[in-house]
């Protein structure tokens, strides 16, 4: 129904009366939080979307700032690993260190005696080097349980203390077979200060050095280097490499030590390795000192190979014994040092494979104790000028 107003148009009748329309409120504005700030307080008033009950989202990790090196992501660390060139070196500085250990360990525990020294008259250097070796009766460090097992017998007898084995080992500076010279122990010449005599009287009288001078003054040949063992130190070595393998051509029976060896191949320990090089009463050694010379210089032989060999240094039971009774068995010239023992052992390695010249001092007659002159001048001349041996002067 309409009606019509003054003005002519037409109006809605008047309806109910309508209640005060409310002020509109305006919400208040909220700010979000900022990335790493705690939560607002709008959090509290909302709910989590989803269904009731559910657990809320994972929180959103914390927004890290990108690398500073053209925005890539550094690359984790890689484990580092040996290569065999590492490994090699490794070993290799390993053995070099341990080497300079034996030997400082060697240089400063081997015994010295003043040996070798200069007097008026004294031979001089020529051609190669020149060893003085002697295997002298010392008994020095041994129980009488010792002796008696060793057989060295009767001190007393002996008349002081003397050299069983008197031996040149001659260097040369070129490619000459080096040699190994014995010198027959009842040798006569002139010991200075004391006369004539038994070459091996020269040690009890005056000890190394006038052996020394008695040595050089006989051949001409300056001494460079001087090396002893006794009778305790030569077998505490044998025994120390677990015995020295050798071929005893016949039985050796020496009715003043009581030493027995059975012919044939066999391990010799360091009682009879000492018997072999000593003995010269057996019917094995009719030629007595100069078959017993010859014995020491293959024993030698046999000795030094046998120690240099692989077996040896790289078996730990044989090696760390022979290093540890090296020392007390040996003496050296005060001016001696360990390069020059390794020296001699390379040199000497040669005896059992003909390598080395060995012959004993050309002598007139079986006594052993009057030396050929023309021969042994011509031996003298070949060591003194790095010259090979003449073959009709070499003496077995």
């Amino acid at each position: 129904m309409t009606y019509g107003g003054d003005d002519g148009r037409r109006r809605m009748p008047p309806g109910p009366p309508q209640p005060p329309a409310r002020p509109r409120q305006q919400q208040r504005a909220q700010m979000m939080p900022l990335p790493g700030r705690g939560q607002s307080p709008y959090d509290a008033r909302t709910r989590p979307m989803g269904a009731r009950g559910e657990a809320p989202p994972p929180p959103v990790p914390p927004r890290q700032d990108p690398p500073e090196y053209g925005g890539q992501q550094p690359r984790p660390r890689r484990r580092r690993r040996w290569s065999v060139g590492k490994i090699l070196m490794t070993l290799l500085i390993v053995f070099v260190l341990f080497l300079g250990a034996v030997w400082a360990y060697l240089e400063f525990t081997i015994n010295r005696v003043d040996a070798i020294a200069d007097y008026s008259g004294r031979p001089a250097a020529a051609s190669g080097t020149n060893w003085l070796i002697v295997g002298s009766d010392s008994r020095q460090g041994l129980s009488a349980a010792d002796e008696e097992r060793l057989a060295t017998g009767d001190t007393g007898e002996a008349g002081g203390q003397r050299t069983d084995t008197i031996m040149i080992a001659h260097i040369p500076d070129n490619s000459t077979k080096p040699t190994l010279l014995s010198l027959p122990r009842d040798s006569q010449v002139k010991i200075p200060g004391h006369g004539t005599s038994k070459i091996n009287a020269a040690f009890a009288l005056g000890g190394p050095k006038l052996l020394v001078q008695t040595v050089e003054q006989a051949t001409g040949l300056r001494m460079d280097h001087y090396a002893e063992i006794g009778f305790g130190g030569f077998a505490n070595i044998v025994d120390a490499i677990g015995g020295v393998d050798m071929c005893i051509e016949k039985d050796m029976n020496d009715p003043m030590t009581g030493i027995d060896i059975k012919a044939g191949c066999q391990k010799l320990d360091g009682r009879s390795a000492l018997g072999f090089v000593r003995m010269r009463h057996a019917d094995a050694t009719p030629r007595s000192d100069l078959d017993r010379v010859a014995n020491q210089r293959k024993f030698i032989g046999a000795l030094v190979s046998q120690i240099a060999s692989p077996g040896t240094l790289l078996n730990p039971f044989d090696f760390f014994p022979l290093l540890g009774s090296a020392p007390d068995a040996l003496t050296m010239d005060t001016g001696d040092h360990v390069h020059n023992l390794a020296g001699l052992a390379i040199a000497m390695r040669g005896i059992s494979s003909d390598g080395v010249t060995t012959t004993t001092m050309p002598i007139t007659d079986a006594s052993a104790q009057h030396w050929d002159k023309k021969k042994s001048g011509q031996l003298f001349d070949a060591l003194k000028n790095d010259t090979e041996v003449p073959p009709d002067v070499v003496m077995h």
